[in-house]
């Protein structure tokens, strides 16, 4: 019976640098979210509308600014922002729609790993001529659920070697 290799706890992605715990993140986090819709469903199965992740990617590491104007920091913010896309297929009871959506996540280091700090989301707009829709908390979505459950697989040493 083969046995999935895991990753020691000393070399987990979660001690990697931010570029390569979000390259890892990404690739599985279609995976991680649609766990988290089928089981949300699971319970509920009169919701006509449902989203299904098809892929994560296009990770931006270049920070927003954020001022600093309410108070002096007494320990220096180690908290990393990375801008990223899914494209995800929405099913309703008579077509699928492609939609782009757009993630802002913030995670910071720890001891055992990163954390999730944030998570916003700004969704594709259904039509050309619409105006952006503003950013969301997602923390609490597929998107952000299934980051969560990554990273806690990631700092259990449960993800397979690449």
């Amino acid at each position: 019976m083969a046995q999935s290799q895991t990753i020691p706890k000393s070399d987990t992605a979660c001690s990697l640098d931010i570029e390569t715990l979000m390259t890892r993140m990404l690739k599985d986090l279609p995976s991680y979210g649609n766990r988290v819709t089928q089981r949300a469903r699971r319970g509920d199965r009169s919701v006509e509308v449902y989203n299904y992740i098809l892929v994560a990617g296009n990770p931006d590491f270049e920070p927003l600014p954020l001022s600093n104007l309410q108070y002096e920091p007494q320990l220096p913010d180690e908290t990393k922002q990375v801008f990223f896309t899914t494209l995800e297929r929405q099913y309703t009871e008579t077509e699928a729609i492609l939609l782009q959506n757009y993630y802002w996540l913030f995670l910071t280091p720890s001891s055992d790993g990163w954390r999730v700090v944030l998570l916003f989301s700004q969704l594709a707009d259904l039509e050309q001529a619409d105006l952006p829709l503003p950013p969301q908390d997602a923390i609490n979505g597929a998107i952000g659920q299934g980051i969560k459950l990554w990273l806690k697989d990631c700092r259990a040493g449960v993800l397979r070697r690449e």
